[in-house]
């Protein structure tokens, strides 16, 4: 098979996602078009460059909704015999738009691709699609519907994750993303967004809150705690499915959960002849991608089999691998994939991630795969994992290595 390569990754900062948010004003087709539109310019592409874009959102409604990605396209300055493509994997709709760009590379549907995704979480909320999986009582009664956050309490209550190690974890992401932005470690990969008329709104990830401290989370209230024990009584369905569980655990509040943020993020895919044909240098091979369902009750556990998936699909162990990014949904997420692979903390996130930057939905997948081969690059690795859990319960996974 033809191998795939990254050419290049850009995304926008993450402003808050409220209507007192920095990219409030922008649509998710303006700033999708900005990725774009930096993507072609940054590597000279004109006319039927690339095969395809392949472009992922989460809540596909509203100006959201149709196929964002074509109408994304027509947005930008990308030829209009480009075509578009919207997927949806939940949380790892941009990931899923990479690693199915790099199989069509692989097997020779083009020679490439730009694939990534986008969230305006600010103007399409998360939810305001009524997603059937948690309205249609013919799903959600029998496979024991419960919110995210229950879902992550309940990975805590399960593999015995404690509030202090949650909030620990967070404070951690915090001061690793400050000290990210302080030294420049994004700046290779950011696109200033601008408003209609050009001028610049955001040119850094204005969720971070560098001043968090044990102290100040350890007075937050727990986010999930009543709609659990409380009417709608979520936490009875849980002990429904999982009768060992005396009681859940909430864990988990405002501050060691991933914020929620506008965001958009795109990678260029192609293979070495698109690349030669354009005077344009691979950065990395994705070496492999893999996706897995797991129990749509606890939902958010997929990072440890997805990895576990591509791991031994790949021929590889644990140990092979230099660098992690596994999206912050929850502390509880990382955590237990630290705790599943025994994994070094210090090879994980080394410039923060969602809890501190916060989670736009379906970019989340292609700025994790971004800021790893940035990283690769910046601390000369060779050999990064990245890794999302999903909604319903899925997984997915991208190793990638420098060339």
């Amino acid at each position: 098979m033809t191998d795939a390569y990254i050419y290049d990754a850009v995304r926008s900062p993450r402003g808050k996602g409220r209507p007192d948010g920095s990219l409030h004003e922008v649509t998710a087709v303006s700033l999708g078009k900005q990725m774009l539109n930096a993507l072609k310019d940054r590597n000279g592409l004109e006319g039927h460059a690339v095969e395809d874009v392949i472009w992922g959102n989460a809540t596909q409604a509203m100006e959201q909704g149709g196929c964002l990605a074509r109408t994304t396209v027509l947005a930008s300055e990308l030829d209009e015999s480009i075509p578009g493509l919207s997927i949806n994997r939940f949380c790892a709709s941009g990931m899923e738009a990479v690693n199915l760009a790099a199989n069509q590379v692989r097997g020779g549907a083009g020679q490439a691709y730009i694939a990534g995704g986008v969230e305006m979480m600010s103007r399409v909320p998360m939810g305001s699609d009524g997603a059937a999986v948690a309205v249609d009582p013919t799903v959600a009664l029998d496979r024991y519907f419960v919110p995210q956050g229950i879902s992550a309490d309940i990975i805590a209550t399960e593999y015995g994750i404690t509030r202090d190690q949650a909030d620990e974890f967070a404070v951690r992401s915090q001061k690793l993303a400050k000290q990210a932005w302080d030294e420049g470690r994004f700046a290779k990969s950011i696109v200033t967004v601008r408003d209609v008329n050009g001028l610049p709104i955001l040119a850094y990830d204005e969720f971070i809150r560098p001043g968090t401290d044990m102290q100040t989370l350890g007075a937050l209230k727990p986010s999930f705690k009543d709609m659990g024990e409380g009417m709608p009584g979520f936490d009875k369905v849980a002990r429904l499915k999982y009768p060992h569980l005396e009681r859940i655990n909430h864990i988990h509040h405002a501050g060691n959960s991933s914020g929620i943020v506008d965001g958009s993020a795109a990678v260029l895919v192609g293979s070495r002849e698109f690349g030669e044909a354009h005077g344009l240098k691979p950065r990395a091979r994705i070496r492999a991608t893999a996706k897995i369902g797991t129990d749509p009750t606890i939902m958010l556990t997929g990072p440890v089999p997805a990895t576990q998936k591509i791991l031994a699909e790949s021929g590889m162990q644990i140990g092979d691998i230099d660098l992690f990014e596994v999206n912050e949904a929850f502390s509880s997420v990382v955590l237990r994939f630290l705790q599943a692979f025994d994994a070094d903390i210090d090879k994980l996130n080394v410039n923060g991630g969602a809890i501190a930057m916060g989670h736009p939905l379906g970019a989340s997948g292609a700025i994790i795969i971004g800021t790893l081969l940035d990283e690769l690059e910046r601390s000369d690795k060779e050999v990064g994992l990245a890794t999302l859990c999903v909604a319903s319960g899925m997984g997915a996974a991208t190793i990638i290595e420098r060339v």
